[in-house]
């Protein structure tokens, strides 16, 4: 097919065609419809959840594009007065009401044969799940959680240094860590660490306030902690907070001392007397830091280039993205720290944030939220909403796979195949310190939510203690304790979206193994990872990633395995 056809929004059967949403009386009739309707039969329930599913896609679609533009425009204040206008007199008045459709679903007498349905029986067993922790005292407090964290993105959207007389985005000064010049990196990492040192209070008073009303919410759910809440919540039906536990313990064991046997050569290649934190960017070679691009539209051509030389199908997804607008790739003051793909539910066609300048990280991103992006045209005719939303645990295996899986196109960006060495090894150098990081912010945060009353005081010496576990130990930190005692402040995930972390780390470990099988047989690994990313949130996360052809396993064994993988393909290289 040539010509790209753009999606519509699918025929609406519940609301008119021209709804729009604007307040909550204008939107209660529709939930009213659902509280009184009446259910006699397994086809009338699945055409309530029908109806409920549509409505919830509209309502979710229409938040996603204030959050959109915010998060784009952070200095515009009307798109921070209409996002904060859901938050703070819609969604309060949706989830009381949320509870009694759940509610009246589970009192219905045809809910146990509709649960023998594939797909309904996750469905229900979530709706079951979401009655339980539901409390009526929680709804103001999730508003107030909202319009804190939002300030998260405010005060890191404000934050720009001067270097060489022109004002940069902490983003844009990063890339200057790449440069080969050591006092430049040096003075471009002072800068930056002040610059965030100068709202250290800020966001450590920021971050405690969030820690109270998130225990609050925990107690009041009947939850001895906000972590044990949060793995209910989060549906973590299929592992436990010892599972994390064993996870870091495999971390610390079998990912660590790879770490070290990098950081040694980097320092040796260097001709460094002490490595420290501004050399870790910069070619231990001395050569000039990779550019795969100059501009979010040649980002934007050259990832849809390696897409379709994977399949046809992954780069028509990435055309249609672009013909439609729903892309916003490049750097600049007054946009949100960070990068995302935003699921629209109702028109199945996401949206990317990013904030690209030039770097290598910068073209993997876009490779990451190209595979959720992906995740979502795959799901999007999946008939409830519900079947679409997978557990992070699935959707970071899509973006992350998709990392692995597309290197053996990053020609496109670098036609040098010295480059493209280059570009594959520091990626997979990458992923190695990625493991790391995620058990740090992971383990960090068991700690914080198990002791919810510890002072700042207490608070430092723990992120340093867990910072210590993971962390090489060649990297000279002296004289930089400031900058090591607040590097938490800079994980966007802590204040926005607590708990989700460890995904990334049991996603990264699938991700190995799916490019385990797509180096052994690149049609067949390809074609499990797509059947996988089409069973949506159908099936249990193992049964997903058994249809990937993988395991949900981060045992210390299994983690020894790939990782001996992994430097068995570095070693190619």
């Amino acid at each position: 097919m040539n010509a790209i056809e753009i999606p519509q929004r699918p025929t609406r059967h519940f609301l008119a065609e021209d709804f729009k949403v604007s307040s909550w009386e204008q939107i209660k009739p529709l939930f009213d419809n659902l509280l009184e309707r009446e259910i006699a039969s397994v086809d009338d329930l699945k055409k309530w959840f029908l109806d409920r599913s549509e409505l919830e896609s509209v309502l979710s679609e229409d938040l996603a594009w204030r959050y959109i533009n915010m998060t784009c425009y952070t200095e515009n204040d009307q798109y921070r007065a209409r996002y904060q206008d859901f938050i703070e007199n819609i969604q309060p008045q949706i989830a009381p009401v949320a509870d009694q459709l759940n509610k009246k679903a589970a009192a219905s007498s045809s809910l146990d044969t509709l649960s023998k349905q594939e797909g309904y029986d996750l469905m229900i067993r979530n709706l079951k799940k979401e009655i339980e922790i539901f409390r009526e005292q929680n709804v103001p407090l999730f508003t107030e959680m909202s319009t804190e964290s939002q300030k998260f993105a405010q005060i890191n959207g404000a934050m720009s240094v001067e270097i060489d007389g022109k004002e940069l985005t902490l983003q844009q000064a990063s890339v200057l860590l790449q440069s080969t010049d050591r006092s430049k990196r040096q003075d471009v990492y002072n800068k930056v660490v002040d610059r965030r040192l100068s709202d250290k209070d800020k966001l450590n008073d920021l971050f405690s306030r969030l820690v109270s009303l998130r225990d609050r919410v925990a107690r009041n759910a009947d939850f001895k902690n906000y972590r044990d809440y949060m793995f209910k919540a989060l549906g973590r039906f299929d592992y436990t907070p010892k599972d994390c536990f064993d996870f870091h313990d495999a971390i610390a064991h079998e990912v660590v001392p790879i770490q070290d046997i990098f950081s040694n050569e980097r320092k040796s290649q260097l001709k460094v007397a002490s490595l420290r934190p501004w050399d870790k960017a910069v070619d231990p070679e001395g050569r000039e830091a990779l550019k795969p691009f100059t501009s979010g539209k040649e980002l934007t051509e050259k990832t849809i280039g390696v897409f379709k030389k994977l399949d046809p199908f992954l780069g028509q997804c990435l055309e249609i993205m672009q013909q439609m607008g729903h892309l916003d790739l490049e750097s600049r003051k007054g946009k949100a720290p960070g990068g995302y793909n935003y699921p629209l539910a109702e028109i199945g066609v996401p949206f990317i944030f990013m904030n690209a300048t030039s770097t290598l990280r910068d073209m993997v991103t876009i490779m990451h939220e190209g595979g959720h992006a992906v995740h979502n045209f795959l799901t999007r005719d999946l008939p409830l909403n519900d079947f679409k939303s997978t557990p992070s645990e699935v959707a970071e295996l899509a973006s992350m796979s998709m990392e692995l899986i597309s290197m053996d196109h990053w020609d496109v960006f670098f036609p040098s195949p010295e480059d493209l060495r280059r570009a594959k090894r520091e990626h997979l150098e990458d992923i190695i310190e990625t493991l790391p990081w995620v058990a740090t912010i992971d383990q960090f945060q068991h700690w914080i939510y198990e002791n919810p009353s510890h002072t700042l005081d207490e608070r430092k010496a723990a992120w340093n203690r867990i910072f210590d576990r993971f962390a090489d130990t060649v990297t000279d930190w002296s004289e930089l304790q400031a900058a090591k005692d607040y590097l938490w402040q800079k994980q966007l995930h802590l204040y926005e979206v607590p708990f989700y972390y460890i995904e990334y780390g049991m996603a990264q470990l699938g991700a190995i193994a799916v490019w385990r099988n797509f180096r052994q047989d690149p049609k067949k690994g390809l074609a499990g990872y797509q059947a996988a990313l089409k069973l949506g949130y159908m099936r249990t996360i193992p049964e997903i990633y058994k249809a990937a052809g993988i395991r949900f396993d981060f045992s210390r064994s299994y983690i020894h395995e790939l990782m001996t993988f992994v430097r068995e393909e570095l070693a190619k290289i």
